[in-house]
C-alpha cells in the first residue's frame, strides 16, 4: 500500500474521462416471430468469404478484414441465420486476416472489456507504434496510478494475445524499475479481471475472439503483426475448406454467403447464394450488421441467371448523404 501510495503522490494529474458507448438496439424484427418454411429446416451451416470488409461490431469499433473464410451459422443447431438479431449466431473463422486500429482497441477496452465496476484498468488509450503497442490509462489499486506501457505481442500456443512490456512508465519515472524495488508485478495489481483476460506476472493476455461483442466469434488465432498503424490478427483453425466462387470474383470488396437458410428482415433465403458488394468500390466495404438494411434501402440488388443474388449496398459512414461521383447506382 505504501509503494502505491508513493506511485500516486507522484503524479500530476488524470486523464480525460472516457464517456463510453452508446448501445446499439436490435431491430424489433429480429426477434419478432415468423412460420418457417419446410424447406428452409434442417439449415445448413451457411459459408462464407469477405474480402476487404470494414466489419462493424459496434459504432467505432470496426475489424478491417482484409481476408476471411469460414461459416456463419445458429446458435440452435439448424435453425436460420437470422441476421436482425447478431445475438443469435456465430461466425466460425477457417482463415483470416484481421486488422485492429488503435481506436477500435481503444474504444472495445474502454467501452466493453474494462468497462465494469471495480475494473482495476481505465481511461485507456491505445496506439501502435513503430511495431509496438502503446497503452496509456490510470491502474487502479485502492488509488489511482497513470501509466504508460510500450509492449510486444505475440501469440501463445494455446492461441492467447501476449502482451510484454518492455517498458513501463508510472508518473513518467521508470516504471519497472519502482515496481522492482517495491517488489510489485502486474499480476500482483491486476487481481479483478472479465473474461478473455488474464495476467502472468506483469504480461497481459487477451483471447482476442472472447472479448468482442456478439456475434460470437470463434476462431484460433495464430500470429500476430502491428505496422501501419493497425493490430493484424492471422486466424487458421485448421479446416481445409476450398475458396467460395462468387458471380463476379472480380470485385474488390465483397462478401460472399452460400448454402444454409438466410433470414432478413421477412425473407428466407434457401439455399443462399449472395454476394454483397458496396456501391463505390474505390474504398473498402464500411459493413455495420445492425444497419445492414439502412445500406440496402440505399443500395440495389440484381438477380443473376442461377437465381442467385448480388446486392448492392452504400457503405455504412456514406447512409444519409448525397451519392459521389463514380458511386454505382440501380440504373447503371
Amino acid at each position: 500500500m505504501v509503494a502505491l501510495t508513493l506511485f500516486a503522490c507522484c503524479c500530476p494529474g488524470k486523464l480525460a474521462r472516457d464517456q463510453g458507448a452508446e448501445p446499439v438496439p436490435s431491430p424489433p424484427i429480429g426477434v419478432a416471430h415468423f412460420d418457417v418454411p419446410k424447406d428452409a429446416l434442417p439449415a445448413a451451416h451457411t459459408q462464407a468469404e469477405m474480402h476487404n470488409v470494414l466489419f462493424h461490431v459496434d459504432r467505432t469499433i470496426v475489424l478491417n478484414i482484409h481476408s476471411l473464410r469460414g461459416e456463419f451459422f445458429d446458435k440452435v443447431e439448424g435453425q436460420p441465420l437470422n441476421f436482425d438479431d447478431k445475438k443469435s449466431f456465430i461466425v466460425k473463422i477457417f482463415k483470416a486476416r484481421i486488422g485492429v486500429s488503435g481506436r477500435a482497441l481503444t474504444d472495445l477496452l474502454n467501452h466493453y472489456v474494462f468497462n465494469y465496476e471495480g475494473t482495476p484498468l481505465k481511461q485507456l488509450f491505445i496506439e501502435v507504434h513503430e511495431g509496438r503497442l502503446v497503452q496509456r490509462g490510470i491502474m487502479h489499486k485502492i488509488l489511482d496510478i497513470p501509466f504508460e506501457m510500450t509492449a510486444d505481442v505475440s501469440v501463445t500456443d494455446d492461441g492467447w494475445m501476449r502482451i510484454h512490456p518492455i517498458d513501463i512508465k508510472i508518473c513518467n519515472l521508470n516504471g519497472e524499475l519502482l515496481m522492482k524495488a517495491f517488489g510489485i508485478s502486474l499480476d500482483k495489481i491486476l487481481k479483478k479481471l472479465p473474461n478473455g483476460v488474464k495476467v502472468e506476472k506483469n504480461d497481459l493476455l487477451i483471447n482476442a475472439t472472447a472479448i468482442l461483442p456478439p456475434p460470437v466469434i470463434q476462431g484460433q488465432l495464430r500470429d500476430i503483426e502491428l505496422h501501419e498503424g493497425e493490430l493484424v490478427q492471422l486466424f487458421d483453425s485448421n479446416v481445409h475448406a476450398a475458396a467460395l466462387d462468387p458471380p463476379d470474383p472480380q470485385e474488390k470488396n465483397w462478401m460472399f454467403y452460400e448454402g444454409g437458410t438466410l433470414r432478413m428482415g421477412k425473407l428466407y433465403f434457401v439455399r443462399a447464394d449472395m454476394q454483397v458488394v458496396d456501391t463505390d468500390p474505390r474504398d473498402p466495404f464500411d459493413f455495420f450488421v445492425d444497419y445492414y438494411n439502412n445500406q440496402l434501402v440505399e443500395g440495389f440488388v440484381r438477380n443473376q441467371p442461377d437465381y442467385g443474388l448480388k446486392v448492392f449496398m452504400r457503405d455504412y459512414a456514406d447512409i444519409g448523404k448525397p451519392r459521389q461521383p463514380g458511386e454505382r447506382a440501380a440504373g447503371d
